[in-house]
């Protein structure tokens, strides 16, 4: 008698979100959006966002860079990328709980083109500032690791 052992089947299993960002490059100066919604709802960060059905890493990465900021901009490279894997606050046991968030963030340097800060879509303000200043207004280590990165290879 042969017995076979199969792994229960989850319906509908929680898969990652594929998605994109964009270190834009202005001189000096690199582009932020404050987020208008949630996840990280108020926080700095790079432009971005989920990827379309049949659209490129690379279209998305455009798309979201005119759709949050209007900006356009030309892309220069890859430069990494990064599980974002958020659980829920632990419990009282001090235990993490659950994944709640599995994003999948592919992050693109890019040198800006046209088109002055403006927020729109999902960001509450766009804004040019300078290394240091998005150094500083930035708060996730994997945001500041790309900014940085993006200048060590492309800035002028």
């Amino acid at each position: 008698m042969i017995q076979t052992l199969a792994a229960p089947v989850i319906p509908n299993p929680p898969v990652p979100v594929p998605t994109v960002g964009v270190v834009c490059l202005r001189g000096d100066e690199v582009l932020l959006i404050k987020r208008g919604t949630p996840p990280r709802l108020g926080q700095w960060s790079l432009p971005g966002g989920r990827m379309e059905w049949g659209e490129t890493t690379a279209a998305a990465a455009l798309r979201e860079l005119k759709e949050e900021t209007g900006v356009e901009a030309e892309l220069l490279g890859l430069l990494d990328v990064i599980d974002g894997i958020f659980p829920a606050r632990p419990g009282p046991d001090g235990k993490p709980g659950e994944i709640t968030r599995h994003y999948v963030l592919i992050d693109y340097a890019a040198r800006w083109i046209s088109g002055d800060p403006v927020a729109g879509d999902d960001a509450a303000e766009a804004r040019f500032v300078t290394r240091d200043e998005a150094m500083a207004l930035v708060d996730w280590d994997e945001t500041r690791r790309m900014i940085q990165q993006a200048y060590d290879r492309f800035a002028a």
